[in-house]
């Protein structure tokens, strides 16, 4: 099988779900959808990029190809790479002939894949697009995205949403595909592993808030640092750590610790085993936006023990049961989550039931030995339907 992704190279979901099927013996490529370095985590594929791809860092097994021997076909390289991206990709199908293109985000993958298609016509190759985060639920409502959306919805023969609140978007931005899964949008966690990283011992009995901080057109992290502050008094003896800082956080985080007295440390940029390392020595893992998803650090929080506090303009309540393994609260007020913590940290109780039927539920929903099978039975059944020339409409 041949499957060409289009996806921000630098994405530590984008490598995780590739990694779930490039140990297959399978032709398994990225095409970068963003400027950026290529994670370290990849395994296994060839990618292409016009930024200067390099292999420091990277694993043995990954191939870095430029774009510079598709020059001809391409066009000059004097103007923006971005206005060329679209052919650069249609040239890359052209060669590589792939079985399917996986789209991983809409934004940036999604709307070049959906120029690189006006190339191609109808030789373009079946289309999956995974669904992240506010893909639609956010960026549907703006008037500079509807439309876009829209049409790659319309365009795209396969979706994989995280939740039944976007697969029941997908469908009111015409989508009407062929296949329709819902799965994690990095795929699944070893939990073996995972166990392995997880402080012993009772939830109840740790003394770390860890703090999600995004800081920009949805995160709200300067909301989480007032509320640290609002409840202070209940979180003597307790440290605040702080992963994916954006910079404005840093003032404020220490502003925010000379006041209270609270120690607040910014956790530098790491592997995803130390963020599951994170929130296995967190009590409380805090993540606050105006739109999301299920966010991948909840349910990371939720696999490694640590109690979730989130703001509820994500579909993480379709899974979670506010008040009982975890607390929904608004973005944009410090107040209520201040008074979430506060119950977070004193209610030994809670937070321990919560781990155990989180960690019940992240067993049969995010592990790997479960998500990664479907992850494959996936991809072979847009195979199938590729060889027997399969019509559009639901699965």
């Amino acid at each position: 099988m041949r499957i060409l992704f289009v996806a921000m190279p630098g994405s530590v979901h984008a490598a995780r779900w590739i990694n779930q099927v490039s140990d297959l013996g399978w032709d398994v490529r990225l095409f970068a959808a963003t400027h950026e370095p290529v994670h370290p985590d990849f395994k296994n594929i060839t990618t292409y990029g016009f930024s200067r791809l390099r292999r420091e860092g990277l694993d043995r097994s990954v191939k870095v190809r430029g774009l510079w021997p598709f020059r001809k076909a391409i066009g000059a390289f004097g103007v923006p790479a971005y206005s060329l991206a679209p052919r650069a990709l249609a040239e890359v199908i052209r060669r590589f002939k792939p079985d399917v293109v996986h789209t991983l985000e809409v934004q940036h993958a999604g709307y070049l894949a959906l120029a690189a298609r006006e190339f191609l016509g109808k030789r373009f190759p079946r289309w999956a697009v995974s669904i992240w985060g506010s893909d639609i639920y956010l960026f549907g409502r703006l008037s500079e995205h509807a439309e876009r959306v829209r049409s790659v919805l319309s365009a795209c023969d396969h979706c994989v949403v995280e939740c039944r609140r976007d697969a029941e978007l997908a469908r009111e931005f015409g989508f009407a595909g062929d296949g329709l899964w819902m799965l994690p949008g990095p795929g699944g966690i070893d939990f073996v592993r995972a166990r392995r990283l997880r402080q012993d011992g009772p939830t109840s009995a740790r003394r770390v808030v860890a703090l999600k901080g995004y800081q920009h057109w949805a995160g709200r992290a300067l909301v989480g640092l007032r509320a640290i502050e609002l409840c202070a008094e209940a979180l003597e003896g307790y440290r605040v750590e702080i992963y994916s800082a954006d910079p404005d956080i840093l003032p404020a985080a220490e502003l925010a610790s000379r006041a209270t007295g609270i120690p607040v440390d910014i956790v530098p940029p790491g592997s995803h085993e130390d963020m599951l390392r994170l929130h296995g020595r967190a009590r409380v893992s805090v993540g606050l936006s105006l739109s999301d998803g299920i966010p991948s650090t909840a349910l990371e929080a939720m696999l490694m023990g640590s109690f979730p506090i989130q703001s509820d303009t994500g579909c993480l309540d379709e899974i979670v049961q506010d008040g009982e393994t975890g607390l929904f609260v608004p973005p944009n007020d410090p107040e209520p989550v201040a008074r979430a913590i506060r119950r977070a940290v004193t209610d030994d109780a809670l937070v321990n039931r919560a781990a155990e039927a989180n960690a019940r539920l992240m067993a049969e929903r995010l592990d790997t030995s479960v998500v990664k099978p479907k992850v494959v039975a996936m991809y072979e059944k847009i195979l199938a339907r590729e060889k027997a020339g399969g019509t559009r409409g639901l699965a």
